[in-house]
């Protein structure tokens, strides 16, 4: 599904260059269960920008699905992020103002489904994740696992091919930590690839294979014990 040979990332902050990837190779197959891990500057954000189609790299060759990420346009880049790529994030990134109903059907607006089908389509995703009950609840009448359950349900309603998800206990206390990861433990066994970017041990153990990287190179990358 993924495949990463020789990626190189380069930033450059005023006089300085920043190597925040340096020749980084990976494959990610259909139906993982991956953690990327590693210390703060380690490169792990990049690479998940990168696996997101969110960032391109200086040098490097990037397929995603057999196709060079490098030589699609602004638009087809969009196309993937928008229904091959399900986001999970830290943070929820929830409109405030909207029911969970609404904030689910949000990327099937941009996808061009029908009022009808956005609808069925939510509310489907929602159920799934355990929600039918909090379907016309705003962000503030959620608790924490509760609004990340609707943002799970986000990713999930454009039925994508990979999951990404950027530290999605790091905002919620151990018991509805535990509980989300069980959540995407149920979705991984239904036949999703997940991508979980964290920092905590504890939470890359419910991956089937960790990849560790270091100084923008991969450290280790072997089965989670």
């Amino acid at each position: 599904m993924i495949e990463i040979e020789g990626v190189t990332k380069l930033y450059k902050m005023g006089s300085e260059t920043i190597h925040a990837l340096l020749g980084v190779a990976l494959k990610i197959h259909r139906n993982e269960y991956l953690a990327i891990m590693g210390p703060s500057g380690s490169g792990k954000s990049t690479l998940m920008n990168m696996l997101g189609c969110l960032d391109t790299p200086t040098a490097g060759r990037y397929e995603f699905n057999g196709k060079h990420v490098a030589a699609m346009s602004d638009d087809e880049l969009a196309e993937i992020r928008n229904r091959e790529i399900g986001f999970v994030f830290q943070t929820f990134n929830l409109l405030p103002r909207s029911t969970a109903l609404s904030n689910v059907e949000l990327p099937l607006i941009y996808a061009g489904f029908s009022a009808q089908d956005r609808r069925a389509r939510a509310i489907e995703a929602l159920e799934n994740v355990g929600l039918g009950n909090r379907m016309t609840h705003k962000p503030n009448e959620l608790s924490g696992g509760q609004r990340q359950r609707v943002a799970i349900a986000r990713a999930l309603v454009n039925r994508p091919s990979i999951i990404l998800a950027d530290e999605p206990t790091g905002n919620l206390d151990s018991r509805t930590g535990v509980e989300i990861m069980e959540l995407f433990e149920q979705l991984y066994d239904q036949g999703n690839t997940i991508i979980v970017v964290t920092h905590e041990e504890d939470i890359a153990r419910h991956a089937r294979r960790i990849v560790r990287l270091r100084d923008g190179l991969i450290e280790s990358d072997r089965p989670a014990d």
